[in-house]
Order: C-alpha cells, then structure tokens, then sequence
C-alpha cells in the first residue's frame, strides 16, 4: 500500500526508531495462510491471512522480535500441527483460525496444566490501565493488561500501524490476523520483561523527574511564579520541576481565530521577559515544562505564523489557519522547527502535551495523540539529553514516552481511593510512570485530610506532581491548610526527595531489567489469593511496601484504617520502627502524620540526607541509610552523569544532535535489539557507578558499604554517611573505614528503636563496616503504644483507664484481647488496639 506520509525529503534520523522486527526464519512455521511464530516458550505469534500476506515491519506497539530461537516440537499431521514447547501445546487444524481449530494448552513452571485457551476466549484479566482520569470521581473501566489469573492472554496487533524506516507510519492491509498469546502462567514478571523486549524499553527518566513537580492551573506572572518559588525555598519545600499551565501563552484570542487554548506566542503581560524567567527557574535547580494543546494549529495572531506558512507555501497575507497535520512530514518538520525549538532554545526543558482532541487524522486508525508522543519524545532526544515528554496514555507500547498525565481529577476521596490500584495496575500495561494529579484537580471540595493523604500517597508514586485548578479557593501551597495538614504535607515532600537515591535505582531497574517501580502484590506472590484482594497495597521498588490512606480518620481514636495483607517474614514500618509477623492479613491503623509503608526485614534504604536542606536532585554528598534488622540484605545503589550536575542549567546550544559536556553520556536505556534513536543514544554500563551495601544478620550481625566501582566521576569524591538501623536494640558498635578503625557518633532513639552511627566523609573509594556486635531485634512499645493510642483517643476517661489496666494486667496479648473483646468496644478503637497487641506473634 503506498505510503500516505511519503513524500521527497525524509524526516531527520532523530526522529526515526531503530528496530529489529524480522523473527528468525527457524522460529517460522508457515503454510497457506497461516504462519505461526514461536518467540519465547511462552510467547507464540499467530497470523493469519486468506492470501498468505503476512508483516515483517515494526508496528506501534510491536518493535522487535528478533528473539533467540526457543526449543521447541513440530508435529505436522498434514490436516492439522501441534507446536509444543516446555509451557505451551498449540493444536491448529490449518484453517481460518476458529474455537474449534485453534487451541494452546498452558503449563506452569512445574508442569502442572493452569488452562486451556480456544480462539475466542476472553481470559479472566487482571487489568491494565486507562487513558485518562478526566473527570472520573471514582473508579473507571480499565482497558485489558498482559496478565491473567488464568495464565495466558492474548494481544491483537492486527489494527496497529506500521512504522517504516523512514520513521513515518503506514496503515496495514486489511483482512489479516496478527495475534501475540502470552501464556506466562503466573509469572508475571517474566511476562512483562519478554513484552518489554517485544515492544521497547521503559526509558530512563531524567533524575530531576523524580522530585516533586509544582504545577497549577493558573495564570501566574513571571513575578507571581518567581516569587513563589522563593517562598518554598525559604519553606525548605523542595521542588525539581516547574510545570507551566497554559497560561503562558495568549489564551484571550479575537473570536475569529477561534478558542485559546492553542498558543505557541508569550503573553507578554505576564511574561515581559520569557528567557530572563526561565534562566532564573534554571538557577533555582528548576527544570520547566510547558503545557501545550496543539489541535487548532497555528493562526495569524502567532508569533511564529510567517515562517511556517511560508515554509509550508502558505500565503501569509491570507491568514489562513495552518492546520495541525501531524501525519504530513513537512507540517511536523516545520511544527518541531518553529514552534518548539525555539523556545527550547529560551529554556524549556520538555513538553506536557495536553491532546483530548479525539482520535482521528488521515491516516485512517491512527490516533494523533500515539503519534504526538511518539515524535515528542523522540524529539526531546536530539540534542543529546535524556528525552522526556508528558502526555495521556496511548495504549499498548505507550511505556516507551513517559511521563504519563492520567488527567484532570475530581477533589473527592473516590477519586484517591482509586489511584493507588489504577497506578499499580497500570504495570499490568508495562505502564511504570504515571504522574496524577496530587491533590486533585477540579470540582470536589475542601478537605484538609483528604489533599495531606493524597501528598502522602504521592510519596510514594511514581511522579509527584501537585496539582489544581485556577480556582483562588484550589491550591496546594501546604500553608493554606491547618497545621497539622500543612506539617504533614511539608515532610511528605522532604521525604520525597530523600527518596531520590532510592528511586533512581529503581529507574534503571525499570529500563534495563523490566522491573516497574510500582507492583502489585501478586507479581511476587501469584499463588496467594490474598495477594489479590489488596488492590491498593503495591510494592514500591525492591524494598518497601506501600499501603496508602484513602479513607478518614475515625473521629474517636483519631485513626485510619487500612487493611493489608503481609506477606511471610517480618516487617517493620518505615516510620517507627513497629515489628510486624508477616503470613496473614490484618488492620494498620495510623493518625494523620504517615501512612503504612513497610520495609521486609534485611531491607536496605538509600536516602538524601537533607538535614543541611537543599533541593538539588544531584548524587549527594551526605548519605542516609535506613537499613533493617532480622534477615540478611543488600542492596546496589545505581548512580550515573545525570546527578553528577545540575544538567538543567546547562543549556544546549545545537539542533544537530551536538552533545552538551557531560549531558550526552550514558543517556537512554537497552533492552536486546532495540534502541530508542540515535540522539538519545543508550546507557553503557561504563557510564554507571555501583555502591553495593550489604547486611549479614545471621551470625555476628554487620554492616557493610562497599567502595564504589565503576564511573568514579559520577559522584563526589567523598562522603559522609548517617547509617540508620531500624528495629534493634541498643547495642555497642564498631567502625571500620578502608579497613582501620575509624571514630563515629552513635545515638539511639528508644520511640523508633533505631540507632544511628554517623560516619565522616570517606572516600567513595573505601569500604566502611559497621560492626553491630551482640545484635538483637528490639521489642515493640506495645504498652506505650496503647497509652499513646488512648492518649489521644476522644473517649471517656474512665474508659481509658479501664482499658489501659487490662492490658497492663494481661500475662499475654491473647489475654487482653479475650478481656477488650469484652468491653464491645467501637470497632475502630479495637481494631487499632489489636494491631499493637499482635502486630509481632512471636
């Protein structure tokens, strides 16, 4: 079919994916009308077509398939051929693929039958993600994941375009099949990894994009903005990304040209000076993006107007509308060229492209918003930097052009109740990289709680971007809430960027090793059922465990409640230290300050140590490390170029992929075969630099961080170190540094049983061992818990006496619960006296 883009001159090569779609000719089987193609021993390619016309071309969501050739057996009955590999037993009759003719058997890992899948079937879907939030207040439908309780699923290709080398996309011939059966079984992470090989990567996020994002729906001046930067930073508010909403360019436009909310032109009257305020953002250690929704094109009023009608043989003095056409190369040429390079030039970092425009262009099953995405992102690759853009969801293969905007909130707590599944669901899709409205967007109403827990939550997802309205009553300055709820909100986002140690190297192992940073429970845990009925319960990287607040505190006790599961092994909440028995499910119940988050025993926690407040996301210079008693451990800090400096405020001066010192290293992400484009290049290993830390619990208990290896130049030469052991008790210590024993401060907090060894900087290159001596796990606070939970507790006096004596009298927690349940206290307040009595069973 010709191609409806091509023209004479071709796109640039930045704007051009680099794939391997031809499968090995050994992996084949073919025959009249049907071809057959094993990838992996759980991965089967199906197509058919009545003339034999089958696709080697790259499509949008399906980029490579150059995969080693599995092992696998070819039965062929001459009416009918069997495909067995180790996990599947495919049964064809050779004919136009039907319920009865087509069937694939999937075994597990051990052998054992888990289903059997006739063409047709509609396998019991665990859940992908959706498009957009927009106006949703609660829960939505969600569009189909790759994983199923019943052990396989099936992905239709056969409508996705295809993507030339040339970089432009071809609609396929009509009347053909192409189906891709996962039959992982429970193995879900397997699964997602050979998906991420099919399909492409997940990028590397910048390390700025993981700080807090300020952004609002409003129209600040460049005063106003600068000036609220200012107060955060005298707040000690951290923030790494500023977001500019739409009113940065004219949005009051002559009702001839239509709506304003296209715009490529400055408003001047809030923004005199447009690079003046975006190098004064550069100089906070700001990165900036600007929101743009390109549907109505560019009209006469634009500052940019001349030269693209002229570039594109328009007459100017007619001012007619140059019409958004992004599946014309010369229109996305001259778009790039004169409506985002130069304000790139000015100091824009990367886009938020707003698209609800709907879903139609000329290439017939082309969705814009895929293709705005797809030629964004590539884009924000060309001068060497690592690529960003912001934009909705676009279906399968939309991993590749992170971050994810879910769309405009309702203020309700349906809405939060909803966001921790839909983010951890969205893994289901290989969608790591959701940024959501914290907060809430619109509508709703004012409820200090609900905007702390939903900051608090943000923590702990993937982007933490505040948001809201241009409403004067909507905002999410934390001091425009009561105290507690500003307090809270403040720590919530100092921890946020904390955390940036540890969730960088959660960003590598979502690129390189397929390993999402937001988890549902079941990747881990697939044949326990109640790792299934916690939908808001998630693993948050390779440590921690996420159980967010999505309901009020009871009035009386002053609690919230969630309901968990815990896996088998002990755990310890994050914040004070409690020790959990794992196995069962149970109540956590917390006040208004934190939420539960629980580390597995032997967990190792990388942080900022921000006590000398900065908001630089930079490879620190003082580290703190929460590490976790009860079971061995390690852990690999993974850090790069991209925190070495602040690479935002070094401006890049060239449009042909010329490479700012130090910026174009190591920038980009591989995964076997594939590789995004040439500007933004891949990672090399060379260009990383492993701190490995290791915890052995076992015998004589120690600590270990190990000298760093590999590209030294990444990080400062030295380093201080304030390494936290939550969970034991007060103990004698012993220091060693490059092998000599070495001074140190310790301190032990007896509320979090954590003791605290401060070390003075050392070389990156030195290892340090901290010797724990005759370690022991610490006791829960269980009777000072009580007297703090009853403390606050709005009940009566007396009550409280009566039940603190109870307990005090009790030989044993199953006592006090026999003598509690009694009482016929509210549930509230028992539930959360349960949780302190038996939160450690042994």
């Amino acid at each position: 079919m010709e191609n409806i883009m091509q023209e004479q001159r071709p796109l640039p090569e930045h704007l051009k994916l680099t794939v391997r779609p031809a499968a090995s000719p050994e992996a084949m089987i073919e025959g009249e009308g049907y071809r057959i193609t094993v990838l992996t021993p759980q991965l089967l390619r199906l197509e058919y077509h009545p003339y034999g016309r089958f696709e080697d071309r790259a499509t949008q969501t399906v980029l490579n398939r150059d995969f080693p050739v599995p092992e696998f057996r070819l039965i062929d009955h001459g009416n009918r051929l069997e495909i067995i590999t180790d996990r599947l037993h495919l049964s064809y009759d050779k004919q136009a693929f039907s319920r009865y003719g087509l069937n694939v058997r999937v075994r597990n890992g051990s052998g054992h039958l888990m289903g059997v899948w006739h063409y047709g079937d509609t396998p019991q879907n665990l859940g992908g993600t959706a498009r957009t939030l927009d106006n949703a207040d609660g829960a939505i439908p969600l569009e189909p994941g790759l994983m199923s309780r019943g052990g396989y699923t099936v992905m239709d290709d056969s409508c996705s375009l295809l993507l030339e080398v040339d970089g432009q996309v071809t609609p396929r011939e009509a009347g053909g099949l192409d189906l891709y059966f996962f039959g992982y079984g429970h193995d879900y992470l397997e699964c997602l990894k050979d998906f991420y090989r099919l399909s492409g990567p997940a990028p590397l996020l910048p390390r700025y994009a993981l700080g807090n994002w300020w952004s609002r729906y409003y129209p600040y001046s460049a005063d106003e903005y600068l000036a609220l930067m200012e107060r955060f930073e005298q707040e000690q508010i951290p923030f790494s990304v500023a977001v500019i909403d739409m009113d940065w360019h004219l949005v009051d436009v002559d009702p001839q040209y239509g709506s304003g909310w296209t715009g490529y032109t400055w408003n001047r009257r809030l923004f005199p000076d447009p690079q003046q305020f975006l190098a004064r953002l550069h100089e906070r250690g700001l990165h900036v993006t600007l929101n743009v929704h390109p549907a109505d094109g560019v009209r006469a009023f634009e500052d940019p107007y001349l030269a693209i009608a002229a570039e594109l043989g328009m007459n100017p003095e007619k001012g007619d509308a140059v019409e958004f056409d992004i599946t014309d190369p010369k229109f996305l040429r001259a778009y790039f060229k004169y409506l985002h390079h130069p304000l790139e030039e000015e100091g824009v970092d990367f886009w938020w492209i707003d698209w609800q425009q709907g879903g139609v262009t000329r290439v017939p099953g082309l969705d814009p918003l895929w293709m705005l995405n797809h030629y964004h992102y590539l884009d924000s690759g060309r001068r060497g930097g690592r690529p960003l853009t912001f934009s909705r969801y676009a279906g399968l293969g939309s991993h590749r052009y992170p971050v994810g905007f879910s769309g405009d909130t309702i203020v309700t707590w349906e809405s939060l109740a909803f966001q921790p599944y839909f983010t951890a669901s969205a893994a289901n899709a290989g969608y790591g990289w959701w940024s959501h409205d914290i907060g809430g967007h619109m509508q709703g109403y004012l409820d200090d709680e609900l905007v702390m827990r939903w900051v608090q939550f943000g923590v702990f997802s993937p982007v933490l971007r505040l948001h809201s309205s241009a409403s004067p009553f909507n905002s999410k300055e934390p001091w425009r809430f009561n105290p507690v709820a500003e307090a809270a909100m403040k720590e919530a986002l100092r921890l946020r960027h904390r955390l940036i140690p540890y969730l960088y190297t959660m960003n590598r192992y979502a690129s390189v090793d397929g390993l999402p940073l937001v988890r549902p429970l079941y990747y881990h845990h697939p044949e326990q059922p109640e790792a299934y009925g916690v939908p808001n319960q998630y693993y948050f990287g390779t440590e921690l465990m996420a159980c967010p607040v999505t309901s009020p505190v009871d009035r009386r006790t002053g609690m919230a409640e969630f309901t968990a599961w815990l896996p088998e092994g002990r755990w310890f909440d994050f914040f004070s230290g409690r020790r959990y028995d794992g196995g069962r499910s149970l109540s956590l119940y917390r006040n208004l300050e934190t939420i539960p988050v629980l580390a597995k025993a032997g967990a190792i926690v990388p942080l900022a140590d921000l006590s000398g407040y900065t908001s630089s996301t930079a490879n620190p210079r003082q580290l703190e490390v929460k590490v976790f008693a009860g079971a061995d451990g390690s852990f690999h800090l993974w850090e790069d170029a991209e925190g070495a400096a602040d690479v935002g405020r070094m401006r890049q001066g060239r449009e042909d992929g010329g490479v700012v010192p130090g910026e174009g290293e190591g920038l980009g992400s591989a995964v076997e075969g594939t590789k995004l484009n040439a500007a933004a290049s891949q990672d090399r290993e060379e260009s990383w630099c492993v701190t490995e830390m290791t915890l052995s619990w076992a015998d004589t208990a120690s600590f270990t961080v190990h000298p760093a290896s590999g590209n030294l130049a990444a990080l400062p030469p030295l380093r201080s170190w304030k390494l936290c052991f939550a969970g034991v008790a007060d103990t004698q210590v012993k220091v060693l540094a490059g092998g000599a024993e070495t001074a140190a401060d310790t301190a032990y907090d007896h509320s979090t049983h954590t003791l605290t060894v401060t070390i003075p900087e050392t070389a990156v290159s030195a290892a340090i061992t901290v010797e724990l001596g005759n370690a022991q796990l610490a006791v829960n606070r269980t009777g000072q818990d009580i007297f703090d939970l009853l403390n606050r507790a709005q009940i009566e006096f007396q009550l409280k006496e009566q039940i603190y004596g109870l307990v005090r009298s009790s030989a044993a927690p199953a006592a006090a619960l026999a003598s509690l349940a009694a009482l016929k206290l509210e549930q509230p307040l028992f539930g959360a006296l349960c949780e302190i009595l038996t939160a450690s069973l042994w």
